[in-house]
């Protein structure tokens, strides 16, 4: 775990960080982001000791890093920055084993053995390109091997400057992808600076909005969409940036939260009253405990009539439903699959908590379009 406290960096009168303090998980996946000259940089330079805090302290596994040897604190921590600084007259095994030589805690063969496994996690063939030298690389070829120059170290902690920037869109997008599956397997704590949010959003568990030297806001991908903390941080996110990424719009932000229904011991005559009332032709079933068990419609009582004479006997025993936290895309999906016009939504527990119709779906969506135009209009 890595404790930011109370830091504050100046320079001169000129304040870079103004007391910011941040928690990072281990294994976790951080994104700093923020305009230039927000202190997203500065942050990571603290990490490794590159520059000094004015004030505050660093804890990494709950030891302070103002106490720690700069050099043997660097050996295990990877540090990826954007023009890579592989070393040209070093060959890329001899780029990827240097820092584990220094720290002697290996054999020469254990360190041989990990260096080839490492470039065929990153797509490369080691007897193609363990031998060649870096201005033989393409550009995303020399960012893999910084990446993995940095894991080599067996650091579990990595830090992460704007890497992929200098990369055509192209080469950018399949390392984004790359280092997603290679943080899902090695599970390293990565702390990764950059201005682009499309590539924050795509990689991070959390992502860190910095604005003059401050933390706007700290949270998950999703809690930033839906509840920005300012008027900033919405702005820098873009107000219609949820609407591009519908995986973190869940049927709990768009259900209809008291939908029509009825418990299962009332009378179909009473089921039919209360639609009758509420002008809609199926009622949501529960037990006592508020437990979706049912669905009834019009349809079935007028195949099967209205003989029976409790809801229980004649509704449909086994009701489509989604979860609360399906994405848009799951909802769209299923509804259209089954087609189906409307669909319950349950707790994870089976509470029945709202209701999704093609007709709510339709509001929502067209709201979102007007707000949209409005903006541009405006």
């Amino acid at each position: 775990m890595i404790e930011i406290k109370n830091i504050v960096k100046t320079a001169g009168e000129k304040v870079i960080l103004d007391d910011i303090s941040l928690t990072i998980e281990s294994g976790s996946f951080v994104v700093l982001i923020g305009p230039s000259g927000c202190g997203k940089t500065t942050t990571l330079k603290l990490l490794n000791k590159l520059i000094e805090p004015t004030s505050g302290e660093i804890y990494i596994d709950g030891k302070p890093i103002s106490k720690e040897d700069p050099i043997k604190l660097r050996r295990n921590i990877g540090y990826v920055i954007q023009n890579i600084g592989l070393f040209p007259h070093l060959t890329i095994k001899e780029n990827i084993e240097l820092i584990p030589k220094l720290k002697g805690d290996k054999s020469e063969e254990e360190i041989s053995e990990t260096t080839e496994r490492l470039v065929k996690m990153v797509g490369l063939d080691p007897d193609e390109f363990l031998y060649k030298y870096p201005t033989e690389l393409s550009g995303g070829q020399q960012q893999r091997i910084g990446v993995i120059r940095a894991i080599a170290t067996d650091a579990d902690i990595i830090l992460m400057d704007e890497p992929f920037s200098a990369l055509d869109p192209i080469t950018r997008t399949q390392l984004q992808e790359w280092l997603y599956e290679l943080q899902q397997e090695l599970k390293k704590t990565i702390i990764f600076v950059t201005h682009d949010m499309d590539e924050a959003l795509k990689l991070a568990d959390k992502i860190c909005i910095m604005q003059g030297g401050k933390i706007q806001q700290y949270d998950t991908a999703e809690n930033l969409l839906k509840h920005p903390a300012n008027s900033f941080v919405k702005d820098f996110i873009g107000s219609d940036r949820l609407w591009s990424a519908p995986e973190y719009i869940k049927a709990k932000d768009i259900m209809i939260k008291e939908p029509v229904k009825a418990i299962e011991t009332r009378t179909v005559i009473q089921a039919m009253e209360i639609m009758r009332t509420n002008k809609v032709d199926s009622i949501l079933v529960t037990d006592k405990n508020n437990l979706l068990v049912g669905i009834l419609t019009i349809k079935e009582l007028r195949r099967n009539g209205i003989q029976d004479y409790y809801i229980y006997k004649v509704m449909n025993k086994d009701p489509l439903f989604i979860y609360e936290d399906c994405n848009l895309i799951e909802i769209l999906n299923i509804m259209n699959n089954q087609n189906v016009g409307h669909i319950p939504v349950v707790s994870r527990d089976g509470q029945l908590v709202g209701l999704i119709t093609r007709s709510s779906l339709l509001s929502v969506l067209s709201e979102q379009f007007l707000e949209m135009e409005v903006s541009i209009l405006g």
